[in-house]
């Protein structure tokens, strides 16, 4: 009876597992990638109420300087009117203006769990989900007192 000895036993192991691993993908697999990702933007949004509509008539757009050298570019989704765009380290939402009884600006992209927050003299975005901030004392040039 031949039996393998433990360090051909690991070696075969090995080889096994290095045939198992998924390989890299090729440039030919990149197209399809894209395609994924183009895939994944919102193709139907729900409509907003007239309350909703008059909230995104006060959101505060453009690149928005904050804490520690970050910045959140909030822009209008031209296609889905009276939604918003956005961007935090290179991560995108898609949030839609919500009531609130204090007057503050909400943002909220429920799928993801993100508010942004836009109050008189800051703005910050917060993960909802976690329940910290993500990044504070945004201060659109508006904002400055």
């Amino acid at each position: 009876m031949n039996r393998l000895s433990l360090p051909s036993f690991a070696t075969a192991a090995l080889c096994a597992l290095a045939f198992a691993l998924p390989l890299q993908a090729s440039a030919a697999d990149a197209p399809a990638k894209k395609a994924k990702t183009a895939a994944k933007a919102p193709a139907a949004l729900p409509e907003l109420s007239p309350e909703q509509q008059a909230n995104a008539g006060r959101v505060l757009v453009g690149k928005i300087e904050c804490e520690f050298n970050q910045a959140v570019d909030v822009s209008e989704l031209s296609a889905h009117k009276g939604y918003f765009s956005v961007e935090f380290k290179g991560k995108k939402y898609t949030m839609a203006p919500e009531a609130t009884t204090t007057g503050a600006v909400r943002l909220e992209d429920k799928k993801a769990g993100t508010v942004w927050l836009q109050i008189a003299n800051k703005s910050m975005l917060m993960d909802a989900k976690a329940g910290h901030r993500m990044v504070d004392n945004c201060v659109h040039p508006s904002q400055k007192s």
